[in-house]
């Protein structure tokens, strides 16, 4: 009997130890989902790479993107509206729509002279373009 106290602790301790990350992780997402301008949003660096699931948040001048699966709070990527252009958006095809949800749009963007990809909805796409192109007087809108 006494044999069996020790692999129940190590197993109670390891679901104590998963529940607390998922838990972190889900408090994360809602905190950083509160208010307005936040989206799913995956991020592709490089056309060929691995996409990365995540939360996109509009901020004044800028589009913060965090990881899904993290525990900062800090995005891992910031991309200033003036330096962010959209050149084109499509449906997922291929390895793209088994990877994306299939709903979601593949947005092709260039970010100085670095492409990436998004994928998010239909919606979240016609928001970025709205947030593009409503850029204060003086900066041009980025939608190739």
């Amino acid at each position: 009997m006494s044999g069996l106290i020790v692999p129940a602790v190590v197993l109670a301790v390891l679901a104590l130890l998963v529940a607390l990350v998922l838990g972190s992780v889900l408090i994360r997402r809602s905190v950083l989902s509160r208010g307005w301008g936040s989206f799913d949003c995956s991020l592709r660096p490089r056309h060929h790479g691995a996409w990365t699931y995540g939360l996109a948040r509009y901020e004044q001048d800028r589009l913060d993107w965090f990881r899904l699966f993290s525990f900062t709070l800090r995005p891992t990527r910031s991309l200033t509206r003036a330096r962010l252009t959209i050149l084109d958006h499509r449906r997922p095809t291929g390895a793209d729509g088994t990877l994306l949800n299939p709903d979601w749009v593949l947005v092709r963007c260039l970010y100085d002279a670095t492409l990436l990809e998004l994928g998010m909805s239909e919606p979240a796409y016609n928001g970025l373009a709205t947030w593009l192109e409503s850029a204060p007087p003086g900066e041009h809108a980025n939608i190739a």
